[in-house]
């Protein structure tokens, strides 16, 4: 019988098995059909001895050595595959009954395998990645990785001693995959992938399509079963389906998890952070108190480095590990909903870090990144950038966005750094890249990848948004994809952030010669669907807190401080503020700590924080202010010209003449009892709103009373009104038009 093994056996094969080189094991280990029998092989190293047990009758095969942990057995006369156990007796003399994994045939299937490779299979996280799984009534896990430039991938882990012999996976054709089903795996486990590279070096590689990865400094990415949780979130889901985004306040706080609160040392609870499960009734309590519609949290996914803020991702489809568990994030995200409040998640498809056992050089060549430096690296950030077009890749980022809208039922994604995506030269100095093939600098596989993402996503009408961070003036991020846009429901308006920040940070004695600043953003207003936006970038690397931002003494920098966000507010477009900074906290922030609450002790920061917290409401309860966001039609000027006075006049408004908004600000110190204002119809005007209220920290010139316009011109119109103008400050008006003009207007 000895011969008649030898004789079958595929010796450079077995070769190949022993000194880690084969990538198609399969062929050798496991069940074999000849015309003697069963053939069964495994390699089990440090293994004395091995039997193979038929499951159907319990019969027993001693298996031979024939060379250093490689073990085959021939069973006479048995024409089919049988199912088996080995009955391994390892040289510390531990008896352990496994099955065998090349016993399991292939479970991927050809139609996955055709769609990942032209970049199609939008649920391809259900299938890469490890996925806990019962096969033939044998529990395990099931592992699957893109590699195809590697001469051999193994699963390694604590279940193997971090062995790559012992596992070497299955590469499946020429799709670059490689697939191993591991029988009697569970949850939890911790794992890599071991990749021999051309050259015959080895490298440890985190699972690109883990779900759970380690706690930093560890880097293995945790087998997890993310289909364990009970949402209970379906009305939300259902209520954002049906919504409008265009025509619904929407009115972001933006936060840091790890620094929003932490755990308090003074008390003994010496953690670093909040678990997820803490920080959701913390945050959604403070969100709901103040008034804002959404927050949107900073990177969540698994990243090494703290003070990268999660801008730099190793672990795209892991939740961080640094606040629990991928269940508890999903209990964030449900009691947030639960809590009427939106969830936006800071997204980072432009580049990703170098770090050893992530994306870079993932399977000995430039796998995710480009191989031409100068378009594969961003020479600044010292990251790398993603070869859009490479179809597995852009899949990579595409099916990722949809991961965690399907499976975090997240409701908006805020892609980070789309210029960077979209210009070929961006951050880059001449000879540093790349043109196009029309000799330009745009970057047509990521224009094309971003449209691909966002056609998907809009199909799928469950009310979810993808909100482009975009610094240039890049036409139509916004703009409708059968007409040549990019597909993005929003934009962040970086341009007006710039221009109204520069002007408030001058003095108002010279704002009248910057007062270009601040109407220009009503000029290009509604060319997008824009977010207004001051956020963590502008209050940090030196550029001062948004109350630091101010001139002045210190009454005049909150009274600054409230007429910008006054303005804000009542500009076209959707908002998103940055934390700490809705009650004018002093220092930058710092992700090492958390934001300043002991400021709302102070008169000044809490009177703030109350002005912040009505003017939300004020936004929440009149339609004018958010209803035509995105068209001109909810916006009309009634004085954009008196720089001299520093003062602008407008109205927000609807289809309904009642709704209508008519908003003063004054951008300088001084107080004006009588000021003429043109107003839009014949009425009464009744003041809602003045930051200059006592309880908001100000001086009390306010409007008391009513106000009839008077049939007097002003501001190119007929009729006027004489009014309180608040120094540093914004005023709002209801407007309640006068029968007889009603009546005209109908008349016309």
């Amino acid at each position: 019988m000895e011969d008649v093994l030898y004789d079958l056996m595929d010796w450079a094969g077995i070769e190949a098995i022993v000194y880690s080189e084969e990538d198609q094991p399969q062929n050798i280990l496991g069940p074999h059909i000849t015309d003697r029998g069963l053939l069964i092989q495994a390699y089990l190293p440090t293994a004395k001895l091995v039997k193979v047990k038929l499951k159907k009758n319990g019969k027993e095969y001693t298996m031979t050595m024939e060379e250093n942990g490689f073990y085959a057995v021939l069973i006479p006369n048995l024409k089919k595959i049988a199912s088996y156990t080995l009955l391994v007796t390892y040289d510390n003399d531990t008896v352990m009954e496994l099955y065998d994994p090349y016993s399991f045939g292939q479970v991927l299937t050809e139609a996955d395998l055709s769609s990942f490779t032209k970049g199609i299979h939008y649920t391809i996280y259900d299938k890469l990645g490890a996925h806990p799984k019962d096969i033939d009534g044998v529990s395990g896990v099931h592992f699957a990785v893109w590699a195809p430039n590697a001469v051999r991938v193994s699963v390694v882990g604590d279940f193997n001693a971090w062995d790559g012999r012992r596992h070497p996976m299955k590469r499946l054709k020429d799709s670059g995959i490689f697939e191993l089903f591991v029988p009697g795996l569970t949850t939890g486990e911790l794992y890599k992938y071991e990749i021999k590279v051309k050259g015959g070096m080895v490298v440890m590689k985190a699972d690109p399509y883990a779900s759970r990865a380690q706690l930093r400094p560890d880097t293995a990415s945790i087998v997890h079963d993310l289909n364990q949780f009970k949402w209970s979130d379906e009305n939300w889901l259902e209520v954002r389906k049906r919504s409008d985004y265009r025509k619904s306040p929407i009115n972001i706080y933006e936060l840091h998890l790890g620094s929003f609160k932490k755990p308090d040392a003074g008390n003994g609870d010496n953690r670093e952070f909040y678990n997820y499960r803490e920080l959701a009734p913390i945050i959604s309590d403070y969100v709901k108190e103040m008034g804002y519609t959404h927050v949107e949290l900073m990177p969540v996914m698994e990243h090494p480095f703290d003070g990268s803020w999660g801008y730099q991702v190793t672990g795209y489809y892991a939740p961080t590990s640094r606040y629990g568990t991928p269940e508890d994030f999903m209990y964030f995200m449900d009691y947030l909903h639960n809590q009427g409040i939106g969830v936006i998640l800071d997204w980072v498809p432009a580049h990703f870090p170098r770090d050893s056992f992530g994306l870079a050089n993932f399977d000995g060549t430039c796998l995710y990144e480009h191989l031409d430096p100068r378009q594969g690296s961003h020479p600044h950030w010292g990251t790398l950038i993603y070869n859009y077009g490479r179809p597995q890749v852009s899949l990579f980022l595409i099916a990722n966005a949809l991961f965690w809208i399907e499976k975090y039922h997240v409701d908006g994604i805020r892609m980070d750094a789309v210029a960077s995506m979209l210009y070929l030269d961006y951050g880059k100095n001449h000879g540093e890249w790349v043109a196009n093939k029309y000799g330009g600098n745009e970057n047509l596989e990521a224009m094309e990848m971003l449209k691909h993402l966002n056609s998907v996503v809009k199909k799928r009408k469950d009310g979810s948004l993808l909100i482009a961070e975009e610094s240039t003036a890049w036409p139509k991020v916004t703009g409708d994809l059968k007409e040549d846009g990019l597909g993005f429901h929003m934009k962040w308006n970086l341009g007006w952030m710039n221009d109204f920040t520069g002007y408030m940070k001058s003095d108002p004695l010279f704002r009248k010669g910057r007062h270009g600043e601040l109407t220009f953003s009503l000029v290009y207003a509604f060319s997008e669907k824009f977010i207004l936006v001051l956020s963590h970038d502008e209050v940090v690397h030196g550029k001062g807190s948004m109350i630091n931002k101010m001139p002045g003494t210190i009454e005049h920098k909150f009274a600054n401080l409230r007429v910008t966000y006054g303005f804000m507010m009542c500009h076209p477009g959707k908002k998103l503020l940055f934390m700490g900074q809705e009650f004018a906290q002093f220092s930058e922030w710092d992700e090492k700590k958390e934001i300043d609450w002991g400021l709302l002790k102070e008169e000044r920061n809490a009177s703030l924080n109350l002005y912040v917290k009505e003017l939300n409401r004020l936004y929440k309860k009149y339609p004018a202010l958010y209803a035509y966001d995105f068209e001109d039609r909810g916006f009309e000027w009634i004085s954009c010209l008196d720089a001299d006075h520093s003062i602008i006049v407008f109205i927000r408004k609807t289809d309904k003449s009642s709704d209508t908004l008519l908003i003063i600000c004054n951008f300088t110190p001084v107080v004006y009892e009588h000021f003429l204002i043109g107003v839009p119809f014949q009425g009464k005007y009744k003041e809602i709103f003045n930051s200059d209220y006592v309880r908001f920290g100000g001086q009390g010139n306010v409007n008391k009373r009513v106000k009839q316009s008077r049939h007097t011109g002003a501001d190119g119109r007929k009729d006027s009104l004489s009014v309180v103008v608040p120094p540093l400050g914004i005023s709002i008006f209801t407007c309640e038009e006068t029968e007889a003009a009603v009546k005209k207007k109908k008349m016309k």
